[in-house]
């Protein structure tokens, strides 16, 4: 068995209509707009995203540095105008989180924590520069930058990967010889940390792991280095493509023309809890996401195929982008983008229209929306513009641009 049917349910039978989708879209920021509770509170945080952390969450992935970017990246794609100050929003949120940072509490993470793209200051100092310009805050992101050179985590959310995207942004808006040579100085030490196999051991919560994912493990390393465009060499590009392909194939579990991938390295489908996940995070969606390039083809329509199968995520994933229905839905548009067979944005569209009525039914069942890039409504969003769009840009990892 490549999936838990029970983790899933029916597609929905709304047909794709780019009006009623359009106006999902802007529902979901007007609703975000309203759900502001001033500049010092932001939004209210799910239980899920607060746990053992503080509230109003303000981080990049399931915080208001998240939703900030968002709403800036749906209003200048056209799609939907925020009524909000989004650039005096970041400021204000980048204050907050010094005063009261996010850090989940009574869990080792890893060193420095602040450096985290994804839960500390990093990814919150990006967005307030990229909304607000300024000289202290672009010092003060270089700090960051160069502090997470040595970090052991090595993996994308907490460690040097997040950083060296966060580099390469800053080098395309501004130019600056120094995001250059910040984003050289943490690949070669990436790089110094490969393994000779060409895999990375993520140091996480106290736990050696090898992660295979794009949130923790391999796959999200790999997708960093190749964003640098030409900052790369050649010859480890190739390294890169080639060996992370090999590592991938060899870890598949393919089933009748299906594929899944398990979360760490050549280990057992049902990981160590029983669970066998497909979803971003973990399992074929993020692993065709974000190897997308360079996965076999093969490979990447069988995993794919058996994503459109298993159906969208039920309520208890929900519409998002981390675990949920947008998330998987990327998969089908990057087989589109690969093969341009309309057939796989037909499929990725009706995973979007159901991801919208998800964030309808939880908006209901909940009482308000969830505030959150990763895990919540404005994912969900992103994901039905892309849809509209015919374009995929997985939020963050694959463009901080719009």
């Amino acid at each position: 068995m490549l999936h838990r049917p029970e983790a899933f349910e029916p597609l929905t039978d709304a047909p794709w209509d780019s009006d009623d989708v359009r106006a999902s879209i802007r529902g979901i920021v007007t609703d975000t707009d309203r759900a502001l509770r001033g500049r010092r509170l932001l939004w209210r945080a799910h239980e899920w995203d607060s746990w053992q952390a503080t509230s109003p969450v303000k981080n990049l992935y399931c915080g208001a540095a998240g939703v900030i970017w968002a709403l800036d990246a749906l209003g200048r794609r056209g799609h939907a105008e925020s009524a909000l100050d989004l650039g005096d929003l970041a400021i204000a949120n980048l204050e907050l989180s010094r005063k009261r940072p996010d850090y989940m509490r009574g869990i080792e993470l890893p060193d420095p924590r602040e450096s985290s793209l994804c839960f500390g200051e990093t990814g919150i100092l990006l967005v307030a520069w990229r909304l607000a310009p300024s000289t202290e805050r672009a010092d003060a992101l270089l700090a960051c930058l160069r502090g997470n050179v040595s970090n052991e985590a090595d993996e994308l959310m907490w460690g040097t990967p997040g950083t060296l995207l966060a580099a390469r942004a800053m080098l395309d808006w501004t130019g600056e010889e120094r995001w250059e040579s910040a984003w050289r100085e943490s690949a070669e030490a990436l790089w110094s940390r490969r393994n000779p196999s060409g895999e990375w051991i993520q140091r996480l919560h106290g736990h050696e792991t090898r992660y295979l994912g794009p949130a923790h493990g391999l796959t999200g390393n790999v997708l960093a280095l190749l964003q640098g465009g030409a900052l790369i060499d050649t010859a480890r590009r190739d390294a890169l493509e080639n060996d992370t392909a090999k590592v991938l194939a060899g870890s598949a579990f393919v089933e009748d023309g299906l594929a899944n991938w398990p979360p760490l390295e050549r280990s057992e489908l049902p990981a160590p809890d029983g669970q066998i996940r497909l979803q971003w995070c973990h399992g074929a969606p993020g692993i065709v996401t974000s190897a997308a390039s360079y996965l076999d083809e093969e490979l990447l329509l069988a995993g794919a195929e058996l994503i459109w199968r298993a159906g969208p995520h039920g309520m208890e994933k929900g519409g998002g982008l981390c675990h949920g229905t947008a998330g998987n839905g990327y998969a089908l548009l990057e087989a589109f983008d690969r093969t341009g067979d309309e057939l796989w944005l037909e499929r990725a569209r009706r995973f979007a229209v159901h991801a919208l009525e998800q964030v309808v039914r939880a908006r209901t069942e909940l009482g308000r929306g969830r505030y959150s890039l990763f895990t919540g409504d404005i994912g969900a969003a992103l994901f039905a513009a892309d849809c509209l769009d015919s374009r995929t840009a997985f939020p963050i990892l694959d463009s901080f641009d719009w």
